[in-house]
């Protein structure tokens, strides 16, 4: 397993050198067992797909053999290519259940390369096998920002959520369907967080004068 420092491809996510989860690939078996992609006491196949900012950003066919007991396992089948050299890959991942106080099983892959349980296997930018966050190190997007700049993320994501023009000063709107007292909540967060961003705004005034 390695990583490319020159690469760069699915995502930016770089700080410091280092990839992030947010801008990594993700095999999710949560998610795949809740969405039928994966179903226990039975053998499945199909892709899984990604995406980066609505386009299109790989994809990965699978298999998910879960119908003998003792060796359940996803095996990923992609092919990579770096410096025009084409490699083919299977990757086995080996799956484990644990059981759950309130009754059922949990079921967890294990990191091919460390060997512990985890919920997501990831294959960053540059990357070469998926692997636990652990394995490759990985932070989170929300890790990175700054103390500075976490106001302007607040506010950009309630502007996303109501559909609006992602910007400081930029005006918000009620999205038709939303509750009048939703959208007075949602409003009263927007001038406290806009009112933060002018601080900040004005620390930076400072420190450049």
């Amino acid at each position: 397993m390695r990583y490319g420092d020159g690469m760069g491809g699915f995502g930016s996510g770089r700080y410091g050198g280092r990839p992030t989860a947010d801008a990594s690939r993700k095999v999710d078996l949560a998610w795949m067992m809740r969405s039928g992609l994966a179903v226990i006491g039975r053998e499945t196949t199909g892709t899984l797909r990604w995406h980066c900012g609505g386009d299109p950003a790989g994809s990965i066919s699978y298999r998910a053999l879960l119908s003998e007991a003792g060796n359940e396992r996803l095996v990923l089948d992609y092919t990579r290519e770096t410096n025009g050299e084409r490699e083919h890959v299977l990757q086995t991942v080996h799956l484990t259940a644990t059981e759950q106080n309130f009754g059922g099983k949990r079921w967890w892959m294990i990191c091919p390369y460390l060997g512990h349980r985890v919920a997501k296997l990831y294959m960053p930018p540059g990357g070469d096998r998926f692997a636990s966050r652990k394995a490759w190190r990985l932070g989170y997007q929300s890790q990175r920002i700054s103390e500075r700049d976490r106001p302007f993320e607040a506010l950009f994501r309630l502007q996303k959520r109501l559909g609006c023009e992602q910007g400081w000063e930029m005006p918000i709107r009620r999205p038709k369907g939303m509750h009048r007292n939703t959208f007075s909540a949602l409003e009263e967060e927007y001038w406290r967080l806009d009112e933060l961003c002018a601080v900040e705004m004005m620390r930076v005034i400072g420190l450049l004068r």
